[in-house]
């Protein structure tokens, strides 16, 4: 129990999207699943290691 997670935010990750699926709203592209949660802990929780497909958004500035 005593691993501690390094925070990844999906919501600046370019994988991430939100889905019309009101039971799982959240999704994620590069590991093609849809959760309830953020992405990154359903990752976290299955492999014990942080997202390692996390690829921040490009500024659209």
């Amino acid at each position: 129990m005593g691993k501690k997670m390094k925070r990844v935010n999906c919501m600046a990750c370019r994988h991430f999207y939100i889905t019309w699926d009101h039971s799982f709203p959240k999704g994620c592209r590069a590991f093609q699943f849809k959760t309830s949660n953020q992405p990154s802990l359903d990752v976290f929780h299955s492999s014990g290691q942080p997202c390692l497909k996390f690829q921040a958004k490009p500024n659209k500035r």
